[in-house]
């Protein structure tokens, strides 16, 4: 190994550094503090000379470019300026009211001029939804279980139809969460918000991951995303070089690295977090878990993105929804990936003391308001990151503080959770496990994406807990749960 330069910033962007908050490295981008080798793409490309931790290197530019294909997908077919010279190109009228004039109507559909470039547009959905009835007909099938044969068949429509349908429904969903969203962000006091990640269609070996973030207490999904494109092809080197352009991309000649899978029985919490190390270690970049994938399907079309520029740009993509002024509370599972970038795109919230950052694990049927009698600190893993447990009976609960400056343990043992953003993930996985694992669609993920945002739709403002009460109705964003036939006009 040798010196070497990092990877150049892009836009002022630099996210290669050193990810242990006690080191004297933390945050500094300056080469001379790492070891940089190009030579072996098998072995670490950066090693801190301090601590001698060894974060992955990314692309900086290619992280700007995920985040650009997630804001695009995020926004796509809402109502904003489509003139590619204004400043105001691709900014919602839903996020961002001020920057636009209410302009009349084209037929029942509003229209809008830009108060930047005078340009004019229609936003699509505004106006009656004249197929309302067909499409809660449609949903209803799709919810209960339904092949789209059977859905096909019974509605005595083609395949073809079936997929415009849902595509509409989608962009009718995103319309309705965009107004919620900004609702909710804007007006919000401080942002307490858990994360996690799995496999979009656990029986495929495909590689694509989804990852959601959502509050923590109420369950309204805020954003989601997944590490797949349907609308580019996978180009680059099939080793991941950061210095090289695109470097987001994983090929259709990557092999899968596993030789056998790391999972086992535990009987503990402490066994459990152990086994996840263990897990993480395996991998050849520590931060991506499609080095865990004993066999690897490409999908038959698209693009499959590496998982930590996705995780990267999800998180990017949250701050910007955050206001700036407002403490932001993150609860992670534990894993590298979504740690660290977490801590990278938060470092300016991490030097302004505005962030709290932990891994939250649980073990049984643990219950947030049962008492706390001992709690054992146990530094863990390579890493030796600070565990803080708890046991009673046979249920237990750890968190680690990663970032902030309120290392609380007992607080945070009864408050933090990620529980009902995995819940809402299982419940997708539940409901659909048909139409995610049909055989045909293990290598087809782009179908699964509009039915995401269905779901997310219908998760945050029609899904009832056991006191009748949607997430939005906990953020006080709305009075009352919606029905499909709301949701849908």
């Amino acid at each position: 190994m040798a010196s070497g330069n990092l990877p150049k910033d892009a836009h002022g962007l630099q996210l290669n550094f050193c990810k242990t908050l006690a080191c004297d490295n933390f945050g500094l981008s300056d080469a001379h503090r790492y070891v940089v080798q190009h030579a072996n793409p098998k072995r670490p490309a950066m090693v801190c000379r301090e601590c001698g931790a060894f974060p992955p290197l990314l692309n900086n530019q290619d992280v700007l470019d995920e985040l650009q294909r997630l804001r695009q997908f995020h926004n796509e077919e809402l109502p904003a300026c489509r003139n590619s010279q204004c400043q105001n190109k691709a900014l919602s009228v839903h996020t961002h009211k001020h920057l636009y004039h209410a302009f009349g109507y084209s037929g029942d559909r509003q229209r809008y001029r830009c108060k930047s470039c005078q340009s004019t547009f229609v936003d699509k959905w505004s106006g009656a939804n004249h197929k309302r009835h067909f499409q809660e007909n449609l949903l209803g099938l799709l919810f209960m279980g339904y092949s789209v044969r059977e859905i096909c068949r019974k509605l005595t429509i083609n395949p073809k139809t079936f997929y415009d349908h849902i595509e509409h429904i989608a962009s009718r969903c995103r319309r309705k969460l965009a107004m919620m969203d900004a609702r909710w962000m804007n007006h919000a006091e401080h942002y307490e918000l858990a994360s996690h990640y799995v496999a979009l269609q656990p029986k495929s070996n495909n590689g694509t991951y989804w990852t959601a973030t959502g509050d923590a207490k109420s369950g309204y999904i805020l954003c989601q995303h997944v590490n797949y494109s349907g609308q580019e092809e996978p180009t680059g080197d099939c080793d991941h070089s950061a210095f090289q352009s695109p470097a987001r991309f994983v090929t259709r000649e990557h092999r899968a690295e596993a030789n056998r899978s790391t999972a086992a029985h535990v009987t503990t919490l402490r066994d459990k977090i152990d086994q996840q190390y263990q897990t993480i270690l395996a991998r050849g970049n520590v931060e991506d878990p499609m080095g865990n994938l004993t066999y690897f399907n490409y999908p038959s079309k698209g693009a499959v993105i590496r998982p930590p520029y996705t995780s990267y740009a999800h998180f990017l993509h949250v701050l910007d929804l955050c206001k700036n002024e407002c403490h932001l509370t993150l609860y992670l599972p534990q894993d590298p990936m979504l740690r660290s970038s977490a801590l990278s795109v938060c470092l300016p919230r991490i030097q302004n003391k505005t962030i709290d950052l932990l891994y939250v694990d649980e073990f049984g049927d643990w219950d947030n308001d049962q008492p706390i009698d001992k709690i054992d600190i146990v530094h863990m893993g390579w890493w030796r990151d600070r565990w803080a447990m708890t046991q009673t009976n046979q249920a237990a609960k750890g968190i680690c503080y990663l970032a902030g400056h309120q290392n609380k343990p007992k607080y945070w043992l009864r408050r933090a959770s990620i529980n009902k953003t995995i819940f809402y993930q299982q419940r997708f996985q539940l409901l659909f496990d048909g139409f995610i694992n049909e055989p045909r669609r293990k290598l087809r993920p782009g179908g699964i994406l509009p039915v995401l945002d269905i779901f997310r739709a219908w998760h945050n403002l029609c899904y009832q807990d056991k006191l009748g009460i949607t997430a939005a109705q906990n953020l006080g964003l709305t009075n009352h749960p919606m029905t499909l036939q709301e949701l849908l006009s």
